[in-house]
């Protein structure tokens, strides 16, 4: 294939596009690049399997730890289980693509992005958005694109398009736009408690950008000659499906129109109408089209039942405004909270109710040793904030096997995550690894939003200081031709059957987390400006009704949390804490049962459950570090004898010797004639000889030194 090139500029950072240099095997490929990072994204199509109802499109993101120039750790030393930044950016680049392919398509597409090269300034994320797009297009699939991406930082006062890794860290705000020609598709976002109008113009700044992007990627086609492709549907008999609509149009329409409350009431409705469908199917002659029909299609029933539920839920909505349990449109569910709803064996906890969604969320504060350790790409080599995200079956009533987190809640627990971070104290403030876990025990809308509040409930109940609360709301969209209307706390058919779930958590001061996903190829930026005005209100009525549970943090910590002590020691003094092998930190470790954690600029962290345990490690690596000085007084006590002197440890881990000489101001015969073994005994340091050992004598000692001794001792335990 021709090799093409094409580069845009965004504020002096080139995108280099470059096409049929890699992959040509592929459908269609590009290499994306910017400053020294390349992301390779590849998208195939392949023959549709029969019996397949719905779109298999495969979205992966792969990084290759060779792209920073680096070898993968464990003991394979290859790329295995992706990281959890690389399963976040294969649902970035996903949530926008997957609404812009046709719902009647049903062949295989996968689409892989690879990152090949890194310079740790550049995030290839977006890139591998804008990518996917490209790598579609040239594959010749049918798609209502082109799609792109920009990543939007605030520096200062001022909006950077494709931030730095610096800048993001530095900044205030860290948004991912994509968008159509018909408007902003995916909006992904954390930031440090942003105004709403703040975020509303730092949105349109992205999609800005992203309409440029847009109009690249056609002149690049154009240049390359090839043109978007115009697939029409396949042609469907619609006898079975007229015959099921017509049989449940007018029951469903009725059941909708009562306005039940309870799910289970009316999904029992529904589902007794759909039953009477295959009742009269299979009531018809074996020769009848409908009974011929349903046996080869008996996904049919399913589909057209949702569909006809969709349209009549919808038009209840636009025309009648009012949702099918009753709402008004901006109106939430009941709420209720509560705190240390488990015993403090666990740090904390927080249970949140809204409507039938409820989610338990449980903390638990390590040391900082626990914090988890980065093997990706990215410049971030820890985490210290962690939140974790389950969603049993059961909350959903459902039964399957139970597996491990799959990508869904590893985006809702990171997510959650985003939405708290910054209004954690500093780590110089509260050295503790915080992790939280959100457990979904009912489902019935935006648990994500849910596990924001319930976390917050827990970390206050956990004494955790938090800058401010926050709180999460969900935000729905119904669009009808030219009609649109925004829903406030959508539950879980408001999800299924809508257009928009748009997730907004923040405290009462601004935004810290945002989360836009589209079923339709877009929305103008005046509806996505209402729904983010709308949003508040709806937060600061939950935010409230959390504040009625617990309104501050917990002055003290769960019995069961271990206490910290921290201190800071000349990096040069590392390894003697440490000692040949660990020998020396393991032996503190064993005397006191404290875990002790050393940063590389010499700040230790002791943790123990109890108090006393971490006092005393304090105590020794204190005594071990401090500079000593010939004239120093002490009280220290006799640990060995031998025939020439007594030792004695005067500080934590801090021995010297006595000679015999200087055990008295008399010849002393036998050096058991003055001390025994565990007599404590006032010293001054004589000398430190150039081996560092310490030579101590009783002599001369000024009996207000041997007092302000007795006094510094008292002190210290």
């Amino acid at each position: 294939m021709q090799e093409f090139e094409k580069s845009i500029s965004f504020d002096g950072r080139d995108i280099r596009l470059k096409v049929g240099l890699l992959a040509p095997q592929a459908g269609g490929s590009v290499l994306i690049e910017s400053g020294d990072t390349a992301v390779l994204v590849a998208a195939t199509r392949a023959q549709g399997r029969e019996g397949i109802d719905f779109l298999p499109l495969l979205v992966d993101y792969e990084e290759r730890m060779y792209a920073a120039g680096r070898i993968p750790g464990g003991f394979l030393r290859r790329e295995g289980r992706p990281p959890e930044k690389a399963i976040l950016t294969c649902r970035l680049v996903d949530r926008p693509l997957r609404p812009l392919f046709p719902l009647w398509l049903r062949d295989d597409i996968q689409v892989v992005a690879t990152t090949l090269s890194m310079d740790e300034t550049v995030p290839p994320d977006v890139l591998a958005v804008t990518g996917a797009s490209i790598a579609v297009l040239l594959a010749k699939i049918p798609f209502n694109g082109p799609m792109a991406a920009v990543r939007v930082g605030l520096v200062g006062d001022d909006f950077v398009i494709n931030p730095t890794y610096k800048e993001i860290e530095s900044g205030d705000l860290d948004l991912v736009v994509a968008g159509t020609p018909d408007g902003v598709i995916m909006v992904e976002a954390g930031a440090n408690q942003l105004p709403e109008q703040d975020m509303i113009e730092a949105i349109d700044f992205g999609y800005e950008a992203v309409r440029d992007l847009i109009q690249a990627q056609l002149d690049f086609l154009a240049e390359m000659g090839i043109d978007l492709v115009k697939e029409e549907p396949p042609e469907t008999d619609l006898t079975l499906e007229n015959f099921i609509r017509d049989r449940v149009t007018a029951p469903v329409k009725a059941i909708l129109g009562r306005f039940e409350k309870d799910k289970a009431v009316r999904e029992k409705a529904l589902d007794e109408v759909k039953k009477s469908v295959v009742d009269a199917i299979a009531e018809l002659p074996e020769e009848d089209p409908v009974k011929a029909a349903s046996a080869a299609n008996p996904k049919a029933l399913s589909n057209t039942f949702k569909d006809v539920t969709k349209t009549l839920m919808r038009r209840q909505v636009v025309e009648d405004g009012v949702r099918v349990d009753g709402r008004k449109l901006d109106e939430i569910r009941p709420i209720s909270c509560r705190v240390g709803v488990l015993p403090p064996r666990v740090h904390g906890s927080g249970l949140f109710n809204r409507g039938l969604t409820q989610v338990m969320s449980v903390v638990t504060l390590g040391s900082p040793g626990d914090a988890q350790d980065l093997d990706d790409l990215h410049p971030d080599d820890e985490k210290r904030y962690l939140h974790h995200y389950n969603f049993p079956p059961y909350s959903v009533g459902e039964t399957r096997p139970m597996r491990s987190p799959g990508r869904r809640e590893i985006g809702h627990g990171a997510l959650a995550e985003r939405a708290l971070v910054p209004v954690l104290p500093p780590k110089e403030q509260f050295p503790y690894v915080i992790r939280v876990v959100s457990e979904v025990l009912s489902s019935n809308g935006s648990t994500s939003m849910g596990s924001v509040s319930g976390s917050t409930l827990a970390l206050m109940d956990a004494g955790v200081p938090l800058i401010k609360p926050v709180s999460g709301a969900a935000m729905g969209l119904i669009k009808e031709g030219e009609e649109i209307r925004i829903l406030t706390d959508i539950q879980g058919i408001e999800d299924f059957l809508g257009d928009m779930d748009f997730k907004v958590a923040g405290t009462d001061t601004g935004i810290t987390a945002l989360q836009l996903d589209m079923k339709i190829t877009g929305l103008p930026m005046n509806v996505i400006a209402e729904a983010i005005k709308q949003a508040k209100p709806a937060r600061i009525h939950i935010l409230n009704k959390m504040l009625e549970a617990i309104d501050k943090p917990r002055g003290e910590m769960s019995p069961f949390a271990p206490r910290l002590l921290t201190l800071k020691i000349d990096q040069d003094l590392i390894g003697l804490i440490i000692g040949p092998g660990g020998k020396t930190i393991k032996g503190i470790t064993e005397e006191t049962g404290a875990k002790i954690d050393i940063d590389d600029d010499g700040t230790i962290t002791i943790s123990a459950i109890d108090g006393e345990k971490a006092k005393r490690a304090r105590s020794i690596i204190q005594g071990m570090t401090r500079k000593l000085s010939a004239g120093d007084v002490y009280v220290g006590k006799v640990t060995r004898i031998i025939p020439i002197g007594a030792f004695v440890e005067f500080l934590p881990g801090k021995e010297g010797m006595i000679h015999i000489s200087q055990l008295a101001d008399h010849r002393v015969g036998k050096v058991e004639d003055e001390v025994t073994v565990g007599d404590e005994v006032i010293i001054k340091i004589r000398e430190i000889d150039n081996r560092g050992r310490v030579n101590l004598t009783r002599l001369g000692i000024h009996p207000d030194e041997a007092t302000a001794a007795r006094a510094a001792a008292a002190a210290s335990k």
